[in-house]
């Protein structure tokens, strides 16, 4: 790696070159919490390779990640960004990740284009909950992982025991290359080398004798952790037998075991410290799209594909992995291909994508690439290609979205969507005046295009309409972006939830609409009982006329009209349910009944049966399922509880390098869970997560219910 390469980077200014084959490009995503420095290391390693001038700016002036506006005004980044650069002839494109938990979307999106991950932790905050679990999520899949402790300088920094929270979060296998010496330098472990960063330049010297002292308190650590994952089976006895083993036999063990994903190396940095020892481990540890597995690919009719590769000349299979939209370029596609090769004007299939619950439409269609260029800052840099194994950007792609697969018009295929969490927060919302209500419809077709995690629901029963988001941060970020992008305001409105109503006994009600007009009136009586039914029962309507006192051709007429009035509801304006109606009795004129008079009459009646008989208000609960920490466990359960939730029981759940944790199940009303995204997110340090699913309706609480009434009124 850094200890056995000297070679200069490489790199035109502002400019990298396509990669002409799959083995000299490396998709390296950088996973960790907010604050801990993705970015600032990303802006450090262009300006390591030449790609930019100076930290933060591109040689156009523009920032290296295209921040949009509200990235700007939150100081935070809330999109996946590529930049790529290019370090002894080969090409890496690194993957910069939102480290806030209601942008996992994007993140899990990075996960899906790279074939590595850089675990970036701040050696002055550590390790939170979220970085963890994204481990242990990379840990499943078998991803190749490195670790960069970075703000070595910061006055806080402590990077001993930073290493041992990694070292205790994330498990075997964690161990490091290198060590920090007063912020601006770093001692290399298998070397034995010290690399000096305080003239702002690196110069390699041999290390005195209290660093001499520290390589041997952590040197044999990390030979027997590359030893223990190395091939060869004797290793271990000759080193152990105190023989010395060749360095160049240690690195090249080490890139094995971490393009295996066995061995995971942990390296610090800080601006201007430490970028050339991150890209040698990138080039050289990490494997190249050659050695990472495809995703599962299928024809549209869901037979597998199995013999793709990470061959240019092969079937093109790409995936958008990010779509952005620009007020004047238009939407952007942000691609990652997989096999084959992509180049301009060519036509491909778009076929996606399997998320029409959250309002995004299935693609099946052939659409014209424009032009294909390399994704960094505003400027549109053009490329001749992107050959399999790498990533490029595509402007106006008008119908492809986020999740997509491109492939050949003539063998169309599609790839298995990498998982998406489910949103659980409901924002309800309204246009601010007419004219935002006309622009609405389409600037939040751009929105669910742009974000597989938004799911968009015009709510029949409450005639709302709401998005539902990863979280209150998540929500934000899209009305900002409504209103500073599309130029639509809208404000939030109370989310009203789908509550029935019932009647609690029985009782009978005379429905009468009599009335005299010039020339024919209306004529229509009705008797009837009404009584409840079991959950789940809906209306049961019961004929027992005698007689013809109620014609044949209007009893249909009674049954109509009070399912109308059993729709609109009878205390509080929701619907009616699980009620038998019997009409048993009634009266009829010759000339002046009719169809439309007896619905009205069957309206009345059950409208006066409501007010002789308790009215029962009913509300929606939900089965819910809250995955958390152990250390977690108690709380959760107690605010369960004060949610008016029965806690049904508990399971444990796998530990992993995360930690134990336990599955809570419980049932609870869902007027108590409406932002419960948000209170979990706070009351587990962002580590819990939770399903819901409709169980049935239960009678409200008096109390509640005669709120309800009262707001209705």
């Amino acid at each position: 790696m850094a200890e056995r390469s000297t070679g200069a980077t490489a790199g035109a200014a502002g400019r990298v070159p396509a990669a002409d084959r799959p083995d000299m490009v490396r998709n390296v995503v950088l996973v960790g919490h907010s604050g801990a420095g993705k970015t600032t290391l990303i802006e450090a390693l262009l300006a390591e390779t030449g790609v930019i001038q100076r930290i933060g700016r591109v040689e156009d002036g523009t920032t290296v990640c295209d921040f949009d506006e509200v990235e700007m005004r939150q100081q935070r980044s809330v999109n996946l960004c590529a930049a790529p650069a290019v370090h002894n002839g080969m090409k890496i494109n690194f993957l910069d990740t939102p480290g806030y938990a209601d942008f996992v979307g994007d993140l899990r999106a990075g996960l899906r284009a790279a074939d590595a991950a850089l675990f970036v932790v701040s050696a002055a905050e550590g390790v939170d909950g979220l970085t963890r679990m994204l481990w242990e999520e990379c840990a499943l899949v078998g991803m190749p992982r490195a670790v960069v402790i970075t703000k070595i300088d910061h006055q806080r920094a402590d990077f001993d025991e930073v290493l041992a929270s990694c070292q205790d979060a994330f498990g075997d296998g964690v161990a490091p290359l290198y060590l920090p010496v007063n912020g601006t330098g770093l001692l290399g472990l298998l070397s034995q080398r010290f690399f000096d960063y305080a003239g702002g330049t690196r110069v390699e010297r041999d290390p005195d004798q209290g660093q001499l002292e520290l390589i041997e308190q952590y040197r044999g650590d990390l030979i027997e952790g590359i030893i223990q994952e190395s091939e060869d089976e004797s290793l271990m006895d000759r080193y152990l037998s105190g023989e010395e083993i060749d360095s160049k036999v240690l690195i090249d063990d080490l890139e094995k075991a971490v393009a295996r994903g066995g061995f995971h190396p942990v390296l610090a940095a800080a601006p201007g410290v430490g970028m050339r020892e991150i890209l040698e481990v990138v080039t050289q540890g990490f494997p190249s799209p050659l050695e990472h597995p495809l995703p599962t690919v299928t024809t549209i009719d869901g037979r597998p594909v199995t013999d793709l590769s990470a061959d240019p000349d092969g079937p093109l299979v790409a995936e958008i992995v990010k779509t952005t939209s620009d007020p004047y370029v238009g939407r952007i596609s942000l691609v990652r291909v997989f096999s084959g090769t992509l180049t301009p004007d060519m036509t491909v299939h778009v076929s996606g994508h399997g998320l029409a619950e959250r309002g995004h439409e299935d693609h099946d269609l052939d659409e014209r690439i424009g032009v294909l260029s390399s994704p960094l800052g505003k400027t549109q840099r053009p490329v001749a290609k992107c050959v399999a194994g790498d990533i490029c950007a595509i402007a106006k792609l008008s119908r492809a979205e986020t999740g997509d697969t491109l492939s050949g018009k003539d063998e169309p295929m599609l790839m298995t969507a990498w998982t998406m969490p489910e949103p659980l927060l409901p924002v309800a919302i309204r246009a601010r005046s007419k004219a935002d209500e006309d622009k609405l419809s389409q600037a939040l077709a751009r929105l669910v295009a742009e974000d597989p995690t938004l799911r968009l629901e015009n709510n029949a029963e409450t005639h709302q309409l709401v998005l539902w988001c990863m979280g209150e941060a998540h929500a934000d970020v899209l009305l900002d972006r409504l209103a500073k992008r599309h130029g639509v305001e809208v404000e939030k409105v109370d989310l009203r939830v789908p509550l029935r109503e019932t009647f609690g006994g029985r009782t009978q009600a005379m429905g009468r609409n009599v009335k005299q007009t010039g020339g024919h009136g209306q004529y229509a009586i009705c008797h009837i009982e009404v009584e409840p039914l079991p959950p789940g029962s809906g209306l049961e309507f019961v004929d027992k006329i005698v007689g013809g006192v109620v014609p044949r051709q209007f009893i249909p007429s009674v049954e109509k009209g009070v399912r109308a009035q059993m729709e609109r509801g009878v205390l509080a304006g929701y619907p009616v349910v699980d009620i038998r109606v019997t009409l048993y009795d009634g009266k009829a004129h010759s000339v002046d009944s009719s169809d439309m008079a007896f619905q009205i009459a069957g309206q009345l009646a059950l409208k006066e049966a409501a007010a002789k008989v308790q009215t029962l208000l009913l509300e929606p609960v939900d089965e819910v399922s809250v995955l958390v920490a152990d250390e977690f466990v108690g709380a959760v359960m107690s605010d369960l509880s004060s949610r008016r939730g029965r806690v049904l029981g508990t399971e444990p759940v796998g530990g992993g390098t995360a930690g134990g944790r336990t599955l809570v199940r419980a049932e609870v009303p869902q007027l108590e869970i409406t932002r419960y995204a948000i209170d979990l997110r706070s009351m587990s340090h962002g580590t819990g997560s939770f399903t819901r699913t409709f169980l049935r309706y239960e009678p409200l609480p008096a109390h509640l219910a005669e709120k309800v009434v009262a707001a209705s009124q």
